[in-house]
């Protein structure tokens, strides 16, 4: 009797130590991928598995979005469509709901009001079959960490809800023109998927898209909208609006990388750009892609002290400034894809859609 209790005891303190671990391992993680990857660490150490793989749903379409791995060897974070794609039968059953417990493969869906995703442990064939106790483990773990993405899918939703009061009050006050075209980010993440750029990567251009002139909230209207040149002093100002959006949103530990996309998209290839004066592959591929991608709509929209450009003109400007203001391989991208009937229906979208705007910062 003793003896039955000890071993009780035991189980409590693991099954409590696993909970325990998870919140610490949480309370440490500011986004979801790093959790995933992070999780699937702590679940081969603590139930001694071969591997372990958590696979996230995207809530939208329903459809794999992200897989952590990890073989006891290596983490591996597969966020690129044609390998999420190659999903066996067994694990799509899991991710459609199904609970599969056998000798030394388990796998739980991760469900909430709707499917989060699914997670999976495995032993080689060589290794001693998972006990009963193993899965209490298992499922105290898939339970905890279904409470937690939750609870990061309710942080991001309201954080994004605050982005996009953002975006709309600068809108408001006529400071952006970037604010007003929607079709401004499928642009960017045509040029990223040519420059192949992880669906990581994308997401973070998707937020610097939306966020990266935020600062100019900072800059007297009259500055924007001035047709004549700048004084120093208004310069300076316009040149801290990079700087003023960091800041802006460096609370939101899940915007971490963005910033330094939204920190050095003036930077210019040759060195000569603010506010670090980086060149070349100092200045991040997405401030890259996005100098390229702000430059050619403030053209083709026009601004108080220049006259707007045709496409064409304004792809010649591209070609005439690359290697000095622009990344050559991503402008040679950009007038390769403008031959592109779907990318040139962006284009003319934005040529079509708008009327004189305030000074691009």
């Amino acid at each position: 009797m003793q003896t039955k209790a000890l071993k009780d005891n035991k189980k409590y303190r693991q099954i409590l130590s696993a909970v325990h671990m998870v919140y610490r391992l949480v309370n440490s993680t500011y986004n979801v991928k790093e959790l995933a990857l992070r999780l699937t660490r702590v679940l081969c150490h603590f139930i001694q598995a071969n591997s372990a793989s958590v696979y996230i749903l995207d809530p939208v379409k329903q459809k794999v979005d992200l897989i952590a791995v990890f073989n006891n060897r290596i983490n591996i974070l597969i966020d690129k469509k044609k390998d999420l794609e190659r999903i066996s039968a067994k694990e799509k059953s899991v991710i459609k709901g199904k609970t599969i417990f056998e000798k030394r493969m388990m796998g739980l869906p991760l469900v909430s009001d709707d499917n989060i995703g699914a997670i999976f442990i495995q032993r080689s064939n060589h290794g001693p079959a998972f006990s009963e106790f193993d899965r209490e483990i298992f499922s105290v773990f898939a339970v905890t960490a279904i409470k937690n993405l939750q609870l990061y899918e309710e942080k991001q939703q309201t954080i994004l809800g605050s982005i996009k009061f953002i975006s709309k009050f600068v809108e408001k006050q006529g400071y952006v023109s970037s604010y007003h075209t929607p079709v401004y980010f499928k642009i960017v993440k045509s040029l990223a998927e040519k420059l192949d750029m992880s669906q990581q990567g994308i997401n973070s251009l998707y937020y610097a898209s939306l966020l990266h002139d935020a600062g100019v909230i900072n800059v007297p209207y009259e500055i924007l909208v001035k047709n004549s040149q700048l004084t120093q002093e208004e310069f300076k100002i316009i040149r801290d609006h990079p700087a003023n959006s960091v800041e802006l949103i460096r609370p939101v530990q899940f915007l971490k990388p963005v910033l330094p996309i939204i920190l050095y998209h003036h930077e210019k290839y040759d060195g000569t750009g603010y506010p670090s004066g980086l060149k070349k592959e100092q200045i991040p591929l997405g401030a890259r892609i996005m100098a390229v991608a702000d430059a050619f709509e403030a053209m083709i929209c026009g601004r108080p002290y220049r006259r707007k450009l045709t496409i064409s003109e304004a792809i010649e400007e591209l070609k005439e400034h690359s290697g000095t203001q622009f990344d050559p391989k991503i402008v040679s991208v950009f007038c390769g894809l403008s031959s592109n009937k779907q990318f040139k229906k962006y284009l003319d979208l934005i040529a079509s859609g708008f009327n004189d705007t305030p000074r691009d910062v």
